[in-house]
């Protein structure tokens, strides 16, 4: 119950206000951003057998998570869960050493890893996977903590998971769930996830506010992008995509999509030429690609790099903060894409390929 009361009184628009400690927090996140690997690193990493890559991590500063966690697992499924503790305890320090406005805008925008993983449990539930599969890939960096979790993944059904969830502001769309049609309330959080990111900045008076709202709005850019690739490519209709668009993108307005939807494939690339995600996407896109691995690779690195551009217009802003959130959550992937291409015996070429550096 106290939990669920946390849940409430961190999205009362109450945490609105001021008494924000930007100084304060941006020069700790600047710290923290310090301990990121460098770039070298990840070539070094992959001249490395699991053994190397594995002692490498273990004197890192993944350390104290993996000794944690050594007790309970091993092998490559013991970083997996050392990443995704790490991952989760840096950004409760975030939230934790923020204080009023920013506080509640951190808060909200790290809810998407309550989705997540809530996400990651309804689909394990649907595809009968076991709970040890499900908390694999469960990531605690939101409100809702790894026990919460991790005790939602023990529940026999998806209604038991749902009805734990009964206090939080996810239920009303988790209770329209009837277990065949998880996409739809999946593509639902997702919406209301946003929805919730627009009320939280409100009118973006502030250059601090219009700038952290750039930040969110190109984030739906790039999640509509993968949308219409992903479905357009595999020949979905025009409906069916419309209705998993998110509204609310920076260069990609609902009235720009909707001249694109009814496109063909080759026609839709050629249109993409206008926007600003062209130059990271120009050189990979073609109406005869196979994969979209590298298409989202590349969109990555396009959100990295606009967030980075963005901080430093605004050093006392939530920016840089966001900046740090993308690039920490960008190392732990690539450890992960790393641990566990090399312990799945991938070529060499096709993990590099998803890296982004």
């Amino acid at each position: 119950m106290r939990l669920l009361q946390k849940l409430k009184r961190k999205s009362s628009p109450t945490h609105r206000g001021s008494g924000s400690n930007y100084a304060y927090a941006t020069a700790r996140v600047r710290a923290m951003k310090s301990n990121l690997l460098p770039r070298e690193t990840y070539p070094r990493l992959m001249n490395m057998g699991i053994d190397e890559i594995t002692r490498f991590i273990e004197e890192s500063q993944y350390k104290q998570d993996v000794d944690e966690l050594a007790r309970v697992y091993d092998g490559v499924d013991l970083f997996e869960h050392a990443l995704n503790r790490n991952l989760g305890v840096t950004f409760t320090k975030i939230i934790n050493i923020s204080e009023g406005e920013l506080n509640y805008l951190i808060s909200e925008y790290l809810k998407k890893y309550d989705i997540w993983s809530i996400k990651t449990i309804l689909r394990g539930k649907y595809c009968n996977a076991s709970v040890e599969e499900i908390n694999d890939s469960l990531v605690a960096a939101g409100q809702l903590s790894y026990t919460f979790l991790s005790s939602l993944a023990e529940k026999e059904s998806y209604e038991s998971v749902i009805d734990a969830l009964s206090g939080t502001d996810y239920y009303p769309t988790l209770k329209g769930y009837d277990g065949t049609n998880l996409s739809a309330i999946e593509n639902q959080l997702d919406k209301e996830y946003y929805n919730g990111m627009f009320y939280a900045i409100g009118t973006p008076g502030s250059n601090d506010r219009k700038l952290f709202s750039k930040f969110i709005r190109t984030e739906i850019d790039i999640k509509n992008l993968s949308t219409l690739f992903r479905l357009k490519k595999a020949g979905v209709g025009e409906d069916e995509i419309a209705d998993l668009i998110l509204e609310g993108g920076l260069h990609l307005s609902m009235k720009e999509i909707e001249k694109l939807l009814p496109l063909p494939f080759s026609e839709f690339i050629n249109s993409l030429e206008k926007y600003p995600y062209w130059e990271d996407i120009s050189d990979i896109v073609s109406p005869e690609m196979d994969s979209l691995v590298d298409l989202e690779t590349q969109l990555t690195r396009h959100s990295i790099k606009s967030a980075a551009s963005f901080s430093h217009m605004y050093p006392l802003s939530i920016v840089p903060i966001m900046d740090y959130v993308l690039n920490k959550k960008n190392e732990v992937n690539n450890l992960r894409i790393i641990l566990r291409g090399k312990a799945a015996n991938l070529d060499e070429e096709i993990i590099r390929n998803q890296l982004v550096i």
